[in-house]
């Protein structure tokens, strides 16, 4: 069951306090602030585990180090700072050197990462950059190990401002959370409290020297523009934009929190034939409001993101309404959405895949096919399986007319009737694999081994399945 997640911005009022009692010109309570705050922190977060800190030598990443490396004068932190070498600048290579001495001079370790970040023609140049970085972070996490980043204020804001361009609904406007899990470890942002500005006063206090990256002035990138354009001129009317923006996206996480825990309420009432499929029988029950919110939530389970309107809207008028008889199908992003009577599924786009291919089969080595992402493998089991001492086999897929003999039926039964008899999706039934014995059809995978060609009590056998890696 969800939690209904308290999400007080204590913090961030505590911070407009601090603001608010500075003596004019004077930011030397506010820096002993920041160091307090992120104290309590680490205290909560605990001093045992390993905090890697996500640093490209920018300003805010170089605050965070920054401090972190005071913190450790008082407790005895475990550092690390990773720098990602995108190898999109050609400064890149000179600021992982920068980058590096900074952390020897701080006695921080240093670590950089090369990824390969170029988009490809379609691509968000941004989103390709943030997922492979991330992905590089999630690699290098060990259990209850903590990424730290330089998250403040003011990206909380810009953020918001991107996903209402975009039209986002409560999940997108909800706020940065101070802490998410990442691979085995957690992602956490110390300083979403303080403002560009409260890190700028820091870094200019301590005389810190940073990198400024040419893309940062980029007015193509969305987030450029709103830092640069649109959130000035919004400070000029209302200086304390940022926070209101960020209680908007506080706000909105807490009414997702409560949709969500309606939507799981639903998808428990709206289970399909497995734990991961819907009913669209039961799906149907609920207002059309609804079916959308948990259509959201159940595809988020099983980590796609989140589809437009448009394509909710289509899932309710072409798969949900369609007749159970028919097989409706819609594709997004390397996503399918599939109907087989009763259930819907969610599933990665399938590759092109040759189903008149004959691949001869030894059982000695796992069987790569093309078109599949795993490899098919022949385990030694004492009485199950094919015999061992089959020869001339080779994997085939349907092309209609099969016949199998069931055990304990008196006739053949034609193969496309066997898979409706045992619910085999209708998009699976030409990939299942077919063991042939010369020209004869002696097994279908995970459903039929023919009588004579399957090992017998205490024989050792073949059993035939796909590799879980």
């Amino acid at each position: 069951m969800i939690a209904l997640l308290e999400l007080t911005p204590s913090v961030s009022e505590r911070t407009t306090l601090a603001h608010s009692y500075l003596p004019p010109n004077t930011q030397i309570w506010f820096m002993i602030f920041m160091i307090n705050a992120l104290k309590d922190f680490c205290q909560k977060q605990g001093f045992d585990c390993t905090y890697w800190i996500a640093y490209s030598g920018g300003l805010d990443s170089h605050v965070l180090l920054h401090l972190f490396s005071r913190l450790r004068s008082e407790h005895p932190l475990k550092l690390c700072a990773v720098y990602v070498n995108h190898g999109l600048s050609q400064n890149a290579d000179a600021w992982a050197l920068h980058c590096k001495k900074i952390c020897a001079d701080l006695q921080v370790d240093f670590l950089e990462q090369k990824i390969q970040a170029k988009s490809a023609a379609g691509e968000s140049q941004e989103e390709v950059a943030r997922k492979r970085r991330y992905a590089a972070f999630s690699d290098l996490l060990a259990t209850e190990d903590l990424l730290v980043t330089a998250h403040h204020q003011d990206d909380q804001a810009e953020t918001l401002l991107i996903q209402l361009c975009r039209g986002a609904g409560p999940k997108g406007l909800a706020a940065m959370p101070s802490q998410k899990v990442l691979g085995q470890g957690f992602q956490v942002r110390p300083l979403l409290d303080f403002a560009r500005d409260d890190l700028k006063h820091y870094a200019d206090a301590h005389q810190l020297k940073w990198i400024e990256d040419e893309s940062n002035t980029n007015l193509n990138f969305s987030r450029n523009f709103i830092r640069h354009k649109v959130l000035p001129v919004l400070k000029e009317r209302w200086p304390t934009v940022s926070q209101t923006l960020t209680r908007v996206s506080v706000n909105c996480a807490e009414a997702q929190v409560l949709l969500d825990w309606q939507a799981e309420r639903d998808w428990q009432e709206a289970n399909g034939s497995a734990p991961t499929l819907l009913s669209v029988a039961r799906l149907l029950l609920l207002d059309p409001l609804r079916q959308r919110q948990l259509l959201r939530y159940w595809l988020s389970q099983q980590g796609i993101a989140s589809p437009g309107s448009l394509q909710i809207h289509q899932i309710q008028r072409d798969l949900l309404q369609a007749r159970s008889d028919k097989t409706p199908l819609m594709v997004w992003n390397g996503t399918e959405i599939r109907r087989f009577r009763d259930d819907l599924y969610v599933l990665s786009e399938m590759a092109v895949h040759d189903a008149n291919q004959i691949l001869p089969w030894d059982f000695a080595a796992p069987l790569w096919i093309p078109g599949f992402k795993k490899a098919l493998l022949a385990e030694p089991l004492i009485g199950q399986g094919l015999k061992t001492t089959l020869s001339n086999v080779t994997i085939r897929f349907r092309q209609g007319g099969e016949v199998c003999r069931m055990p304990g039926r008196q006739c053949r039964h034609r193969l496309k009737n066997l898979f409706q008899e045992w619910q085999v999706p209708y998009w699976e039934r030409d990939r299942i694999p077919l063991v042939y014995v010369g020209e004869q059809l002696v097994a279908v995978l995970g459903f039929y081994i023919e009588e004579g060609f399957a090992a017998k009590d205490g024989e050792t056998g073949y059993a035939l399945t796909w590799d879980k890696k």
